[in-house]
């Protein structure tokens, strides 16, 4: 490709509509230091310096897309609680739009709190509910789906999965069901649970970890024999478009019918790797939906994964920043 290509490529993503379905959550950072031990029991006191809210779970795909310039909506269902608002106006403030988010009182919104001092995480709170959505929420949260599909018409929808319930294996196959009968691309960042309940999605992306626990397998090989190997036992299960299988530092594996390939890893220097799978499917979603080319999806995602690994924490990819990029790197 040449840079205009690329150009035009970041151009476009203003223009497109992006819905991430899944599990949203906020996470709660409580900077403090540590003194003394409590009289009361061998624990630390922890004076608190400072508290920040960020947005987390399946909120962090639709930041990344928002960072790229997509309009990007969030469709979920959290609790009717004081972190609720918080979420909700963290997704406003980030201009991610919340109109087919529900609010629940059956539920409540899950929060992370991770209590960190010297930089080191000392203890970490979870208030979730892990159970599926019972049928009426379920309804409801179908309802908003088809409501965005026909009044937004987006190119895409995301599934982000983190195992806290509002991805039942009824809304994963009603939810790719609307998006075939209103012809929008779906691409899945899977989790073990319901590994095999994205029937015909249009891109499928586990790590190799998700799929070697997913089908049994013991194989480390990586070779596009072996890759290719398993996108055939994917599809004999999920009957899918695309397999898009992230290898850690290995690089990314794609296959699209007959074509398929390694890509292997630009030299990084890695500081974290947390959120990366979140920037990789944003970013191969949004190129695949602009291109219908698989090859440059996995090249610019890739790319992607690679860059914010390099930032301590979890971030969302700099848009100019990966333009740059795709311009030294792919442009022979």
């Amino acid at each position: 490709m040449d840079s205009m290509d690329f150009n035009k490529l970041f151009t476009a993503f203003s223009g497109m509509k992006v819905g991430v379905i899944g599990d949203v959550m906020l996470d709660t950072y409580w900077w403090g230091h540590v003194d003394r031990i409590s009289p009361e029991a061998p624990v630390p006191v922890v004076a608190l310096d400072k508290k920040e809210h960020r947005i987390g779970g399946a909120g962090n795909v639709a930041l990344n897309l928002v960072s790229l310039g997509a309009q990007v909506s969030i469709l979920s269902v959290m609790g009717e609680d004081d972190d609720a608002l918080v979420l909700k106006n963290l997704f406003v403030q980030h201009h991610i739009d919340t109109h087919h988010l529900l609010q629940r009182t059956a539920r409540i919104t899950t929060n992370k709190t991770r209590i960190i001092s010297r930089n080191q995480q000392m203890m970490r709170l979870d208030a979730e509910i892990t159970k599926d959505l019972p049928g009426d929420i379920e309804n409801d949260l179908l309802d908003k789906v088809e409501q965005f599909l026909i009044t937004q018409q987006p190119q895409v929808i995301i599934f982000e999965d983190y195992n806290k319930g509002v991805l039942t294996e009824r809304i994963i196959k009603s939810v790719i069901m609307l998006c075939k009968k209103h012809k929008v691309i779906t691409a899945v960042d899977p989790k073990r649970k319901n590994f095999f309940s994205y029937e015909e999605v249009d891109i499928f992306k586990p790590n190799l970890k998700e799929v070697k626990d997913g089908l049994n397998l013991l194989s480390d090989d990586v070779t596009v024999v072996g890759l290719s190997r398993i996108h055939h036992q994917l599809n004999e299960k999920l009957r899918h478009a695309i397999s898009f299988i992230t290898l850690s530092d290995k690089g990314v594996f794609y296959q699209y019918q007959d074509t398929c390939s390694v890509i292997p890893s630009h030299l990084r220097n890695i500081a974290d790797v947390s959120g990366a799978g979140d920037t990789v499917i944003a970013v191969a979603a949004l190129v695949y939906a602009a291109t219908k080319d698989t090859h440059i999806m996995a090249e610019i995602a890739n790319i992607a994964g690679g860059l914010v690994c390099e930032e301590v924490g979890t971030v969302a990819i700099n848009k100019d920043r990966l333009l740059a990029e795709c311009q030294l790197l792919l442009i022979k």
